[in-house]
């Protein structure tokens, strides 16, 4: 029989074992599941006519990967805008609101995010970073008349309020934020927000503990599932690896990255929103010491934002309030 002290040198030894089975297990199985279709992300699209849609450009990053994006240039631009699209998605998506802010007298570019559309591999990106890097890219080869500012929509939102704190946030001139997502910890989060997104949680803490290891080599499995229709299955970007869930959103302290972003920025989100509480938007931001504008508008949920002809006429005149323009 075991002694006692023959049974804590077994435990002792076993322990390290047993720890990494449980990390290898919940890397390999603990992956996300497919969310049913979300209809009232999918289907608002279906109304939208893009039979004007400008055609693809692209720019070379530095490291030589073509970024595309497209261009809405009015004759004589009272300023720029660079807008981000949400998760899962493309340019394409911003078509509405970038020909509202063309028609009102911005430069407008609908990115093409890496790793979505025509911009790299789905899902994918090299390392976290470096969608801040591609940004940095667009505004040196483009140079966007002054004044700048970059626009972003649920996570794409999230991802310019990540911009907004970093250490090239003079950049823009100012920061407008379309129903962002924060955090899964913010007060303004749904579960899954509100069902659009699957997330594997097992391998997602798992990875993260081999990042605070030093060890990036399975980045690129995937941690997040959308809920996509058979269109956006085939067309958008269904999944995304650790390393583009990790970039494509603020920073993990959020609060520290909101208090970081000291360019002007305000916000404007639907009263319906289905993925976030839209109504805790302005308190989030007070809470975290740095109040912003927060425009609420009536009626409107989290597609409509972008889509509706009232909602997008509001977005531009918060551009304008931001740029002091009339």
């Amino acid at each position: 029989m075991l002694t006692a002290m023959s049974k804590i040198f077994l435990f002792l030894w076993l322990s390290p074992l047993l720890l990494v089975a449980v990390l290898a297990a919940a890397i390999a199985f603990g992956g996300p599941g497919q969310p049913a279709p979300m209809a009232s992300i999918g289907d608002p699209f279906k109304g939208v006519d893009t039979s004007d849609l400008p055609v693809l450009q692209r720019i070379a990053a530095r490291d030589t990967t073509p970024l595309a994006f497209r261009s809405y240039l009015p004759a004589q631009p009272r300023g720029s805008v660079v807008l981000v699209h949400g998760s899962s998605a493309s340019s394409q998506s911003m078509h509405v609101l970038a020909k509202a802010l063309s028609d009102a007298g911005y430069a407008t570019y609908a990115l093409d995010m890496r790793g979505h559309g025509a911009s790299g591999t789905k899902g994918q990106i090299d390392h976290v970073g470096q969608l801040e890097d591609d940004v940095e890219d667009f505004m040196r080869v483009l140079q966007p008349v002054r004044p700048a500012t970059l626009i972003g929509f649920s996570a794409g939102g999230g991802f310019v309020l990540r911009f907004a704190a970093d250490a090239r946030q003079r950049l823009f001139d100012n920061y407008l934020l379309l129903s962002p997502f924060i955090s899964q910890d913010a007060p303004t989060y749904r579960p899954n927000s509100g069902g659009w997104v699957s997330v594997g949680l097992p391998r997602l803490v798992g990875l993260s503990l081999l990042n605070a290891a030093g060890v990036h080599a399975l980045d690129q499995l995937p941690v997040t599932r959308f809920a996509l229709n058979d269109y956006g299955m085939t067309h958008l970007t269904p999944a995304y690896s650790f390393a583009l869930a990790s970039n494509f959103r603020p920073q993990r302290d959020w609060r520290a990255n909101i208090q970081a972003a000291t360019m002007p920025m305000a916000l404007v989100a639907g009263s319906d929103d289905e993925a976030f509480h839209a109504d805790r938007f302005e308190k989030l931001f007070a809470d975290a010491g740095r109040p912003i504008e927060v425009t609420l508008l009536p009626g409107v949920g989290h597609i409509g934002l972008t889509l509706d002809s009232g909602a997008v006429a509001a977005v531009a005149a918060t551009l304008n309030r931001l740029n002091r323009k009339p």
